[in-house]
């Protein structure tokens, strides 16, 4: 292409339009975070409107400051939107319309029961379904399924739906670095060229320290630690299962089933453990009568509880198969659309120091519509209404629109938050608040999880802070003499305790638990749980970093 005409149809990303200092830039690119902070926190506006405005805030920015061209920074918003409606949306209208089939067949009634013939104590329910069973969805699917899916189902069995939610999102955190069948540490992998089982080992040094915590904390947040005392012999059970499996799974198989283990380990070690072991009392919420009897007994068969639970083992089954290599190939041969994005695909130039030389920033649409997680949900759906008595295929669908109907705010929230997410990324914004951190000099391990901890909550993802973050980290570290895998790694390990404060994390849990406009609320119930999590990571990472050096593989 001639040189000229590049210069006319390319835009340059530029990290300090106020000169030398990033401290100025830095805070005037955190402006609708702020916003976003403000009005959910604070104002408590519904999530949509929050969205709506700091995504405004966010274009108008990146064309007045960061100097990026009006349709660039339109297009960027867009195709933000685009990727939340598919494939994130998709997972999540999937998600809970198989919920609301259990519920409207009265198939959940059974689960219910099933579960409180385990335990009627609403501490170990959390711990079994939100800790336990939502690490095995994560594992398996990710990008906001675990939420959906645990959430709802901890409102149907009861639960105060603050605490579903708040709940949910809180034990959504030590595995999501290994989430989608390990997809985050291959990203960041990927774009630093950093061993992936390198990164994934110390992501099982360091988050396992979380993991056998993260059962107390959860009994803490809703009991208190008096409470909590007389389940600790099951909450150290749930932990212990946990991370020793995380810790031998991601230093010595690699970050694929980290999960998935664990979950599988923590579900069995638990069950059997209260086979000979129970708390002297069964907790419940104070507006719930309190129970006498123990746990209740279980008025159906085996078979009928199997078939009640078969939706979730269908999904389950569907969703690791979809998670294979060799199955998504299969199906992305037979349909998958790659959309070069019009008017912004490799028009918008990454430059130093973000990258090592001039780079396309590349802007391609998948629609991968065989190999979607959310695709995997529906075929269980499909094939669940098979085993559902008395719920034919009408029913099912007719249950889809009315989800679909129910979601219609979440849906929003989601596609702008993502345009937020975007528009940051490709105005530079993003950048300029990653640069602003590395002025932090010997300092920048403690601030390395704290980074990738922003980057979550900016996308929601851990997979795409690993990417917006992965180079930088990498980078830094190599300037101030630190192993760039710790960082790397750090960036991701702090990530994930961002995730229970990302606004797309938070639409998805009001969405399951009934919240939708409650936004600002779950915010501030999850936003202490987060700070505190990941300034433990920092200073974890901080002295992996030097002291216990040794620690590192």
């Amino acid at each position: 292409m001639d040189p000229k005409v590049a210069d006319i149809v390319t835009w340059t990303q530029k990290y300090m339009p106020f000169g030398d200092n990033y401290l100025l830039p830095a805070l005037v690119a955190a402006i609708p975070l702020i916003i976003l902070f403000v009005m959910l926190a604070v104002m408590r506006k519904p999530g949509h409107k929050a969205a709506f405005v700091a995504t405004a805030v966010a274009v108008l920015l990146s064309i007045f400051v960061w100097g990026m061209p009006a349709g660039l920074a339109l297009n960027a918003t867009v195709y933000g939107a685009a990727f939340g409606l598919f494939p994130i949306v998709w997972i999540v209208i999937t998600a809970i319309w198989i919920y609301n089939m259990t519920v409207e067949s009265g198939e959940f009634e059974i689960i219910k029961n099933s579960l409180a013939s385990i335990t009627e104590d609403r501490r170990l329910q959390a711990i079994f379904i939100a800790f336990a069973f939502g690490s095995f969805i994560e594992g398996t699917a990710g990008f906001g399924t675990p939420v959906a899916i645990t959430a709802a189902m901890l409102v149907g069995l009861g639960f105060n739906p603050m605490y579903a939610a708040g709940i949910c999102l809180i034990a959504n955190t030590a595995p999501v670095a290994f989430g989608a069948i390990g997809i985050p540490i291959v990203v960041a992998a990927n774009v630093t060229g950093i061993d992936m089982m390198k990164i994934s080992a110390i992501c099982g040094r360091q988050l396992p320290f979380l993991s056998i915590i993260i059962p107390i904390w959860l009994s803490v947040t809703m009991s208190g630690w008096k409470r909590t005392v007389e389940i600790l012999p099951a909450c150290l059970v749930a932990g212990v299962c946990f991370a020793g499996t995380q810790f031998l799974m991601s230093n010595f198989h690699g970050p694929y089933l980290p999960d998935i283990a664990s979950a599988i380990v923590t579900i069995i070690g638990l069950f059997l453990f209260l086979k000979v072991w129970k708390p002297k009392n069964t907790w419940h919420f104070p507006d719930e009568a309190p129970s006498t009897c123990g746990a209740a007994k279980c008025d159906y068969s085996m078979g009928q509880v199997l078939r009640a639970w078969m939706p979730y083992i269908i999904l389950a089954v569907m969703v690791l198969l979809w998670g294979l290599a060799p199955v998504k190939k299969v199906l992305d041969g037979l349909v998958l659309i790659k959309i070069q994005w019009p008017s912004l695909h490799n028009l918008v130039i990454k430059t130093a120091p973000v990258v090592a030389k001039d780079a396309p920033y590349a802007a391609v649409y998948a629609l991968n519509l065989l190999s979607a997680a959310g695709t995997a949900i529906l075929f269980s759906g499909l094939l669940s209404v098979l085993v559902i008595p008395g719920y034919g295929f009408g029913k099912a669908f007719a249950c889809l629109g009315r989800t679909v109907y129910q979601l219609r705010f979440p849906i929003v929230t989601i596609a702008m938050i993502l345009g937020l997410a975007y528009i940051m990324n490709y105005s530079g914004m993003s950048s300029t608040l990653g640069l602003a951190f590395t002025a932090a000099g010997t300092w920048f391990p403690f601030f390395a999880p704290i980074l990738g901890w922003l980057g979550v909550f900016l996308t929601g993802s851990d997979t795409s802070s690993n990417a917006l973050f992965g180079s930088l980290q990498k980078t830094t570290a190599q300037q101030i003499g630190v192993d760039p895998a710790l960082c790397v790694a750090a960036n991701s390990s702090g990530g994930v305790t961002g995730k229970m404060i990302s606004p797309q994390s938070i639409s998805v849990a009001t969405a399951a638990s009934n919240m939708v406009g409650k936004e600002g609320d779950i915010f501030r119930f999850t936003l202490k749980h987060s700070v505190a999590m990941v300034l433990f990571i920092s200073v974890l990472t901080m002295l992996q970093a030097y002291s216990l050096s040794w620690m590192l593989p």
